[in-house]
């Protein structure tokens, strides 16, 4: 027995091995026996270690791992020590991973000497896509040579069989198979999803379920028996780091523990459950390999003895280690932009008129010219017809299809994927083909994308460029003509552009680029082409290259006239997109009476601005095209009466849309649902009667 072990697995690993295992039962021992210092929620490894640590062993400095919420044991080892961990436990001050944020064992990490870890949500499964986005870039820096490797980098995500289910894994394993990345998928089966059983869940577990999936191989291990799992783990780490291509390893696990500290084990689970899994405990089965391989008894208990007291120094310093303090908890909501003035030629000499979708084409090409690292993707953005709107033609037959390329239809990893490329150094430019279908690619959003500078303590502000072609015009219907600005407005971490002419698009757009937060470009339809009547002005000028419009600057667009407003016979209309359109042409009704502001940007938004004008006419409309009530517009009508209320004349006043649930095809009820300058005058003249 003792050759046949040493020849698969070393001693020095083994007892490695065991002494991680001690670690981690004895850090959950003293979690449960301290329930009332560990109040907030949490989980352990109990009944994972072996596949965990097989894992955590094989890994380099240059690889990616994504633990999820019960892998302890994978950060123990990769190099993490008991008390960095416990600070999170805990959420103090000096927690490395998130400062105290988030919950224990969601770690994210860029130490240069142990593998990358980017930030991860709690919820399950989710962390599939962004870390498939990881093994994306690193694909496409290999692809072009823009980063040297002492080892082939290779990713790991971990995830519990039970989160296969979540149609999110399967759009990660699909891009994976069919791009081949360089990533495993680690599948710990425990058999549980919380109190619901794999009978109750599934038809079958990970192993059979990615069958279909073309060029995905996959291994099955018994994750509680360290030496196999070692040994499988080695062959699918060095599969990957040498032939490039995904493989799913499928472990299967026992739940010693509890699911979490706040679900017990003893509220669904039965003793005759309990005992099934303890009977396959990988500490106990280890410890049995190796006394059976000769080693002395007294060295385990001395390890065991070692560990247990190396956990309570570690949970008494934890325990004594500082809070964090209130006043940092505003900070890392956005990584710090280096574009913060307008800078370049705006309107250069001789310049030519562009529409905005050609303002889009020419940035993202200049762009793309100088950076290397920046590539475009979404459906049907490639080379074939160059976006539904064709507001990315010419771009892929200019970059090729390794920088201009089409996805599938899955809104979810086309936003959620730019977290991984982020991480790596890239500047992924994505596209969701209609506002009305960003709603699959919410998830991501919300849960990775815009909370992972913040949860990571701005060690992974994701930077992106998402762009979302919005609004009706001409019959689009139901679900190619929404506006969804208020429900992105709501998550905070992102920033939203929503230009009105093609200057302000180019400028805004290099602007995101050099960004280093998630940005999200609402693009209307109806102006990309100046094609609806009256929107000949989103025609501007062609900005030089080198103009930046910094995010956060509404512009006066109409001014009313001084000696109007000195008499309190004037009006501010405040909007965006299509807005400024309906609002200059009800301008014109009311000479010198109507001054318009163009926000330009959602988030940041020019608040100053907008006060200080408001202040000066003492009456204001916030004109939207989206449906009214709990909108954006109604939001900001709130804040500006709240932060002019002295100075104003009439309630702030808000218009947009009717309240129905869709944008219907009828061009006489699209009308009737749209607001227009008509509308708008009406509104106007009520108000100046005040």
């Amino acid at each position: 027995m003792e050759n046949t072990l040493h020849e698969k697995v070393s001693q020095e690993i083994l007892l490695k091995a065991y002494n991680h295992m001690m670690l981690a039962k004895a850090m959950a021992d003293i979690y449960e026996e301290n329930r009332n210092v560990t109040k907030y929620v949490h989980s352990t490894s109990r009944g994972h270690e072996a596949i965990q640590l097989a894992t955590a062993y094989q890994l380099k400095k240059e690889d990616w791992v994504s633990p999820y919420y019960r892998d302890e044991s994978i950060l123990l080892g990769i190099g993490f020590e008991p008390y960095e961990l416990m600070l999170q436990l805990l959420a103090k001050a000096e927690d490395p991973f998130s400062g105290g944020r988030s919950y224990y064992s969601h770690p994210s990490s860029r130490d240069e000497n142990k593998p990358k870890i980017i930030h991860q949500s709690s919820a399950t499964g989710m962390q599939t896509i962004p870390t498939a986005g990881v093994a994306q870039g690193i694909k496409y820096i290999q692809d072009f040579n823009l980063q040297q490797f002492e080892n082939n980098p290779v990713v790991v995500c971990s995830l519990g069989d039970n989160s296969v289910t979540e149609g999110e894994v399967s759009e990660a394993l699909q891009f994976s198979a069919l791009h081949q990345l360089p990533i495993i998928f680690l599948v710990q089966d425990n058999e549980w999803g919380i109190s619901v059983t794999k009978d109750e869940a599934r038809t079958c577990d990970a192993y059979d379920f990615v069958a279909g999936f073309t060029g995905l191989s996959r291994m099955r291990v018994d994750g509680t028996d360290f030496i196999e799992s070692f040994e499988v783990m080695k062959k699918a780490v060095d599969f990957v780091r040498t032939e490039r291509k995904p493989v799913v390893v499928c472990a299967k696990t026992v739940l010693i523990g509890h699911h979490t500290s706040g679900v017990r084990r003893e509220f669904y689970r039965d003793e005759e459950d309990l005992a099934k899994h303890r009977a396959k405990d990988p500490g106990e089965i280890l410890r049995n390999q190796l006394l059976d391989s000769g080693v002395d008894e007294e060295l385990l208990k001395q390890i065991t003895k070692k560990a247990r007291l190396e956990a309570e120094e570690a949970f008494e310093r934890a325990k004594n280690a500082e809070d964090p303090k209130p006043e940092t908890v505003m900070q890392h909501v956005f990584a710090p932009t280096p574009v913060t003035e307008e800078t370049g030629t705006r309107e250069p000499e001789g310049g030519e008129k562009i529409v905005m979708v050609d303002a889009a084409i020419h940035a993202i090409q200049e762009l793309m010219w100088k950076h290397p690292e920046a590539l475009l993707y979404g459906q049907d953005v490639g080379e074939r017809i160059g976006g539904v709107f064709r507001e990315t033609v010419t771009l892929g037959k200019k970059f090729g299809s390794k920088r201009v390329f089409n996805t599938a239809i899955q809104e979810a990893y086309i936003i959620g994927s730019t977290t991984g490329m982020s991480a790596v150094g890239l500047k992924p430019i994505v596209e969701v083909q209609f506002a009305d279908y960003i709603y699959p690619g919410i998830n991501q959003l919300i849960t990775e994308i815009s909370k992972s500078n913040y949860l990571s303590q701005g060690k992974f502000p994701v930077s992106n460029i998402i762009r979302v072609p919005i609004g009706a015009y001409g019959g689009g219907g139901p679900y190619h003509s929404g506006s969804v600005e208020s429900i992105l407005a709501n998550i905070k971490g992102i920033k939203i552009a929503y230009p009105s002419n093609a200057a302000d698009f180019k400028g805004l757009l290099k602007a995101a680029y050099y960004d280093p937060n998630p940005v999200i470009m609402l693009e209307h339809k109806g102006l990309y082409w100046s094609k609806v009547p009256g929107t000949e002005d989103a025609k501007t000028i062609e900005p030089a290259e080198d103009y930046i419009l910094p995010f956060g600057k509404g512009k006066v667009i109409i001014e009313a006239d001084k000696d109007e407003t000195e008499k309190g016979r004037t009006l501010l209309v405040v909007t965006y997109g299509m807005g400024v359109y309906w609002a200059k042409e009800a301008a014109k009704k009311f000479s010198g009476k109507v001054e318009v502001i163009d926000l330009r940007t959602l988030i940041p938004l020019d608040e100053e601005l907008v006060f200080e004008r408001v202040k000066a006419h003492g009456k204001c409309i916030v004109l939207t095209e989206e449906q009214l009530n709990n909108s954006f517009a109604e939001a900001f009508a709130h804040r500006i009466s709240k932060n002019c209320f002295k100075y104003l004349d009439a309630p702030v006043e808000t218009m947009g849309s009717l309240d129905v649930p869709a944008v219907p095809i009828n061009l006489v009820l699209e009308k009737e649902m749209l607001p227009n300058a008509e509308k708008l005058s009406t509104k106007i003249e009520e108000m100046l009667k005040y």
